[in-house]
């Protein structure tokens, strides 16, 4: 009876513990005290050290009013996030960075969240069994005020929290610039027929015409972009540019042209080369292709990246898109168009996408259209440490190298890969102090090395920074007259494709190009806030094993698909099976073990 009393007290006072527990754990979490573990991928939960390392570096304080909407499960929960992630950056702000919540309900905060110019919006939500709906009206914005500086995000969607940090960490840097007066100037190459940043081929023409250096200015305005002419190279580049960028020329540059970019790029600045050997005219629906590299490659060289006069083709991973057929909705494949998916089966050399690499940070897909293969030299740069100087994205090993003068890409038609298929080299980068990849002559004057550490990145895709489908299915541009005219003189099958590539695509693009230019300017501390702009990827099931690059017919494809399918699911069932019966069963296990334990304890016992 003593020993049976003894236990009862012992487990009384153990439950009157766990209960103080419990109740103490709850009143510091009420009190505003509590840890959270970020397991995502993008650390879409947690405040990327970029965001902390703008705030510290501000010379000013900035506030925020934050104008809310409540009174909706869905916007409750938004505002939480929100007012958490702002705690984040208050924290991480050294002191600099402070916000108060508004809830605009009378008529003079209206008015003044109106006249910063925010919007108010109507909010709905609709029940569980759908049959009715919940409707507020309300303001969701963030007004910043940074010294003499005011700007406002005018509407977070409460449906979207991803992408937030992205977007608030944005605006703060574009009015820190502001105030601080600090502007990132790129300089463009022009006059070379090239492929411009303001072309209009991102979409079809009757769905707009937005451009490339539209979009960043408008989101990205702390950047400015400056036409470069080189003039036959009878002057140097203005050493005032962060950076420059060579786009896909349609003339040959001159010897003295390249030997200005490398007297530029010696001064310790960056060189981005977005061009391969594969010319194709805009407006040109056949694509058909003229193969040269218009000098570009002895630059290049110089560098140790060596563009070669081919086009690649990939027919282990081509672009492909669901088309409207006769028969039905069939999968067009465009291995003249390359889809460089990340795999972390393929690691080393073997890597596809570099998702460590600051243009393409965490970026898991890129679109490569009229892809050349590049070769590394790193003879032409032996200072150079080797994780300096790499590739950083590959075709699959199913790819083939064309290389007669003029090669037929246009977009439908029967592909039979003949030749030796190999993995080929499609974006590099260098980094250091480099070796100039010209001697001084010609009026130019160089020092053998770079005065201080420069960057050269050469991705070799003529297409990269466009929409191939658009920019060939694309009429001529008509002026005003094109505009009461839309899609006069275009190409109606590849402008049926353009609008999907656009949505595959496109956005990853403009992500690595909006990376770039962080990487050019060397401010490579908010690279993790924007891969949050990105979705988290789907939970993947099964061991990680190389898949076998085959050429499948769209039955072959469907059929993999379907396996794939069932095989997931069937992984799915057991993964629930365990969770909800192996570790109740695991821990009863546990539990009679402890008591045949307990039992064999006291039969041993000796009174003696």
């Amino acid at each position: 009876m003593e020993r049976k009393a003894k236990a009862a007290t012992e487990a009384g006072v153990l439950i009157l513990v766990i209960a103080a527990v419990l109740v103490a754990l709850n009143v510091i979490s009420a009190a505003g005290f509590y840890a959270r573990k970020d397991v995502t991928k993008n650390e879409r939960f947690t405040l990327s050290k970029g965001s902390g390392n703008l705030l510290r570096s501000m010379k000013q304080e900035m506030k925020l009013d934050v104008y809310v909407t409540k009174g909706l499960p869905k916007l409750d929960a938004f505002v939480r996030d929100l007012r958490d992630l702002l705690l984040e950056y208050k924290a991480a702000s050294g002191g600099k960075f402070d916000f108060v919540l508004i809830e605009a309900k009378d008529e003079e905060s209206k008015k003044a969240a109106k006249d910063a110019g925010l919007v108010e919006q109507p909010f709905g939500e609709a029940s569980d069994d759908q049959e009715k709906a919940s409707v507020t009206q309300g303001f969701m914005g963030i007004v910043l005020k940074y010294g003499s500086e005011k700007d406002a995000i005018k509407f977070l969607p409460p449906d979207r929290s991803e992408g937030l940090e992205f977007w608030i960490t944005n605006k703060i840097r574009e009015i820190r610039d502001k105030g601080d007066g600090i502007k990132h100037k790129i300089g463009v190459v022009s006059g070379k027929d090239e492929l411009k940043l303001t072309d209009t081929n991102l979409v079809p023409a009757q769905m707009g015409k937005p451009s490339l250096q539209q979009i960043v200015l408008q989101n990205f305005p702390f950047y400015q972009f400056v036409d470069v002419d080189l003039k036959d190279g009878g002057s140097e580049v203005d050493d005032t540019l962060d950076g420059l960028i060579v786009t896909q020329p349609g003339k040959d540059y001159t010897d003295k042209e390249l030997k200005r970019i490398n007297q530029f790029v010696m001064k310790g600045k960056s060189l981005v080369i977005v061009a391969s050997a594969v010319n194709v005219k805009p407006n040109d629906a056949q694509m058909q292709a003229t193969l040269s590299t218009h000098g570009l490659e002895k630059l290049s060289e110089g560098y140790g990246i060596l563009i070669r006069k081919d086009v690649v083709l990939d027919f282990g991973r081509p672009f492909r898109v669901g088309v409207m057929t006769q028969g039905g909705l069939a999968s067009m494949r465009f291995p003249q168009f390359i889809d460089v998916q990340d795999n972390p089966a393929f690691t080393g050399d073997e890597q596809f996408i570099d998702t460590s690499f600051a243009g393409f940070f965490r970026i898991p897909a890129l679109a490569f259209p009229f892809a050349s293969s590049l070769e590394l030299k790193k003879d032409k740069q032996p200072d150079v440490a080797a994780e300096k100087f790499k590739v950083v994205a590959r075709s699959t090993p199913r790819a083939l190298r064309e290389t007669s003068d003029t090669v037929d890409l246009k977009a439908f038609r029967a592909w039979k890969p003949k030749g030796e298929f190999a993995q080929q080299a499609l974006a590099a980068t260098v980094e250091g102090t480099l070796k100039s990849a010209f001697p001084s002559g010609d009026g130019v004057t160089v020092p053998e090395k770079s005065e201080k550490p420069s960057r050269v990145l050469v991705i070799a895709s003529s297409a990269f920074l466009t929409n191939p489908f658009a920019r060939a299915g694309n009429g001529p541009d008509m002026g005003q007259m094109g505009m009461q005219m839309p899609g006069m003189g275009g190409d109606e099958q590849l402008l049926q494709i353009a609008g999907p590539y656009a949505q595959q695509a496109l956005t990853n693009t403009i992500l690595a190009f909006k990376n770039t230019l962080d990487w050019m300017t060397g401010d490579t501390d908010l690279l993790a806030v924007s891969a949050k702009i990105l979705s988290e990827p789907n939970l993947v099931y099964g061991d990680v094993s190389k898949p076998k690059f085959e050429d499948e017919s769209d039955e072959q494809i469907k059929k993999r698909e379907d396996e794939m399918k069932s095989a997931r699911k069937k992984q799915q069932h057991w993964i629930e099976a365990v969770l909800v019966l192996m570790l109740p069963l695991a821990f009863a296990l546990i539990g009679v073990f402890r008591r045949f334990r307990r039992d064999a304890a006291r039969a041993s016992v000796s009174l003696a």
